[in-house]
């Protein structure tokens, strides 16, 4: 099965927000694994029309962030939190016969959650690496107290039993364990 990974939203206006030194180098090792290996990257990049937006399209943060730029050669537009809606993934994946898609980016209640819906309704089968991803949101953002975010994200979708959701660790075990069996 043919697995492709979607970087989505990994650009300054978000990035340039707050700490996420720890998700970046995460994203980054997942990104080099999958080159290494041959695998497609794909990035996904959200651009506003609203000039006052951060991520506003002819602005700078929109740009993708320069710790990943140089892995960023497929890049998809999006304008909405799904990276399906209305952009040409389907065809990109398609195109690279991609059956299998990991996930990894910001922010994780948004765009990561929409984009991992999507692919299963889309067929395909999604992995989300919990700790790959990250959000500019907090508790405070949605008026409750101690939640975790991305720990929320992560357990909804395992509890789905249709999107799996891994850790970087489990990640690394797990392709270690398949070049072993290889």
């Amino acid at each position: 099965m043919m697995e492709g990974l979607l970087v989505i939203d990994v650009q300054n206006g978000i990035v340039e927000f707050g700490d996420f030194s720890q998700e970046l180098a995460y994203i980054n090792q997942i990104i080099e694994d999958f080159e290494r290996k041959h695998k497609p990257v794909i990035f996904v990049r959200h651009v506003d029309d609203a000039e006052e937006s951060p991520l506003y399209k002819n602005g700078r943060g929109s740009e993708i962030h320069s710790s990943v730029r140089k892995h960023a050669d497929t890049v998809i537009e999006k304008q909405t939190p799904s990276s399906f809606y209305q952009t040409r993934l389907s065809d990109v994946l398609y195109e690279q016969s991609i059956e299998h898609v990991y996930i990894v980016g910001f922010n994780t209640e948004f765009c990561c959650l929409f984009t991992a819906i999507a692919a299963f309704d889309r067929g395909y089968k999604v992995t989300l690496i919990e700790d790959a991803t990250g959000t500019v949101n907090t508790a405070e953002t949605y008026e409750m107290p101690g939640l975790d975010i991305r720990d929320f994200v992560g357990t909804a979708l395992h509890w789905s039993n249709v999107i799996e959701v891994l850790t970087y660790e489990e990640y690394v075990e797990e392709k270690t364990e398949a070049c072993e069996k290889k």
